[in-house]
Parts: structure tokens; C-alpha cells; sequence
């Protein structure tokens, strides 16, 4: 795990989330332990980064029958309502408007990096850089903006 746990912390970084990198590192040891070898491996790195990226396929296939089934259950959920009645436009364009007021209703700062992030796709190293602050700074702001929308938004319920 000291030898290859770092390498494989890289790869995942650069293709998921932290929060998910020690799952996923874990999942392929996971595999490499319960794997019923019957020869030796002659390339150790190649079968584990071969490893990381199945683990990877898989986690996303996971993923996408998560939403697959959220979004069948919501679609089960709205009966024979129609999806676009008057009222339903009407609580659509609410919510809207209080979205947006809560977005401009943040601090000329957070709302610069939200709207960055959010509207014009920047990802935290090329905000930091855009705005000339660090990386962390980007990701304190951005919690704070959704922190305060979330709020305004339960809020205004």
C-alpha cells in the first residue's frame, strides 16, 4: 500500500472527487487481495493502474444506475400529474427568482467565485488564479456561497 497507494491517489485525483480517491484506493486493493492468481505478474504497476481504471468503470456504472433509478422513481412519483400544468410552471419560476436573489445577494466576492464555478465553468485552481487567491480560498468561498443560497432558499419555504 506504501509502494503503489500514493501513484494511485494521483490517478483517481485527477478523475473523481477527493472525498471518493481513499474509496477507490481501497476498492483496488480490495480486488488485488481477493484475485485468484495462478502465475506470477510480470508487469505490477500495469495490473494495478489496470486495476484502478476497472474500479473506476465500475464505480461509474454504479453511478449511472443510481440515476437511472432516482430518476425512474421520480418519474414514478409524479403519477399523471402533468409536468408542465400552471402550477406547477408557477412554483418552477418562484423557486427561480429566489435562487437568483440569493445568488446576487451574496458578498461581491463569494459571488464572483460562485458564478465563476457555477456559470462560466471554472474549476477552483483557474478561479484562484483568476481572482489572485489561493485554492483553499476558492473552496471556502464556494462552501459559503452554498451555505447562504441553501439558507435563503429554506428560508423563503
Amino acid at each position: 500500500m506504501t509502494t503503489y497507494g500514493p501513484g494511485l491517489r494521483r490517478y483517481f485525483r485527477r478523475r473523481v472527487s477527493e472525498a471518493d480517491v481513499d474509496d477507490l484506493v481501497q476498492d483496488v486493493f480490495l480486488r488485488l487481495q481477493s484475485a485468484r492468481l495462478n502465475a506470477a505478474i510480470d508487469n505490477v504497476e500495469g495490473y494495478l493502474f489496470a486495476t484502478a481504471h476497472n474500479v473506476l468503470v465500475s464505480r461509474y456504472r454504479e453511478q449511472a444506475a443510481r440515476v437511472t433509478l432516482l430518476h425512474e422513481e421520480w418519474s414514478d412519483s409524479l403519477g399523471g400529474s402533468d409536468p408542465l400544468s400552471p402550477e406547477r410552471i408557477a412554483i418552477g419560476q418562484e423557486e427561480y427568482r429566489r435562487v437568483v436573489t440569493a445568488i446576487c445577494n451574496l458578498p461581491p466576492r463569494t459571488r464572483e467565485a460562485f458564478e465563476l464555478h457555477r456559470f462560466d465553468n471554472l474549476t477552483y485552481p483557474a478561479i484562484a488564479e483568476r481572482m489572485g487567491i489561493s485554492r483553499e480560498s476558492v473552496k471556502d468561498l464556494m462552501h459559503r456561497a452554498l451555505v447562504r443560497i441553501a439558507e435563503e432558499m429554506e428560508a423563503g419555504q
